[in-house]
């Protein structure tokens, strides 16, 4: 399967200017799945009222239904979404041709306020796509090695981390990518986003982690997109001649 990573600059506010951006990159290569960082269609807001857009109108959500139609492939990437009854979720969709899911984020940052004004999920989710069960997490997730165990986050193959990571805590995120895939013995796809938003600096370090913990691709800290094989074969073989996952706690 082909992966390919979007790491955006996102303009406050504007989807309709990001799914331009986002368009205009995925236009660079042919993929299987696309993946997009998190709220990737407004930037990175606490107070959603700002910038959610209706679960049932979102010109984002429509977007990413319609591409995965067209391009006959997979997107994945988190929105903030209200649910119409006052409810607000950082959503993590999983989009397909024939299939719409998501994981609402479980961590919400309290750092920053983000549990005030966003409900927070309480369920992992796995989808199964081309021959390959995703692992569907968010951001702050990262830090929460139990809530990414495999076996108790139910049998996966590869994670999925979309985030808006600073450039302040570069180092973290790039340590606890490899940590997750080598502890989990899976692929781990983290895309994050670049560029300056409200004195808040990012520099991307997206990547494709194999379940040995190389690195297979990893963006530049600028706008573009990268490109990486994963396959089943692989998990299977790191997990059957290194069988570490039966002894876990």
């Amino acid at each position: 399967m082909k992966v390919s990573l979007i790491q955006l600059d996102i303009a406050w506010g504007d989807p309709q200017e990001n799914i331009r951006r986002a368009e205009q990159l995925m236009n660079e290569q042919v993929a299987d799945l696309y993946v997009l960082p998190e709220m990737w269609a407004t930037g990175y807001s606490v107070h959603p009222k700002d910038i959610a857009e209706d679960e049932e109108t979102s010109v984002a959500l429509r977007w990413m239904k319609w591409m995965a139609s067209e391009r006959l492939c997979a997107i994945s990437g988190s929105l903030a979404v209200s649910d119409g009854a006052g409810c607000y979720f950082n959503r993590h969709y999983f989009v397909t041709p024939d299939d719409v899911k998501y994981y609402d984020k479980h961590h919400l940052f309290t750092f920053a306020h983000e549990n005030i004004n966003y409900q927070a999920g309480n369920d992992h989710v796995v989808v199964e796509y081309g021959g390959l069960r995703f692992l569907l997490l968010t951001c702050y997730d990262l830090r929460f090695p139990v809530w990414s165990r495999y076996g108790r986050a139910g049998e996966y193959d590869a994670i999925i981390y979309v985030a808006n990571w600073p450039d302040t805590r570069q180092e973290v995120w790039d340590t606890l990518l490899r940590a997750r895939a080598i502890e989990n013995q899976c692929y781990v796809i983290g895309v994050n986003r670049v560029g300056t938003e409200r004195k808040t600096t990012f520099t991307g370090g997206s990547a494709v982690i194999d379940p040995s913990g190389r690195i297979l691709v990893s963006c530049e800290s600028c706008v573009g997109s990268c490109l990486a094989s994963v396959s089943i074969e692989e998990v299977k073989s790191v997990r059957k001649h290194f069988p570490v996952l039966n002894d876990r706690d």
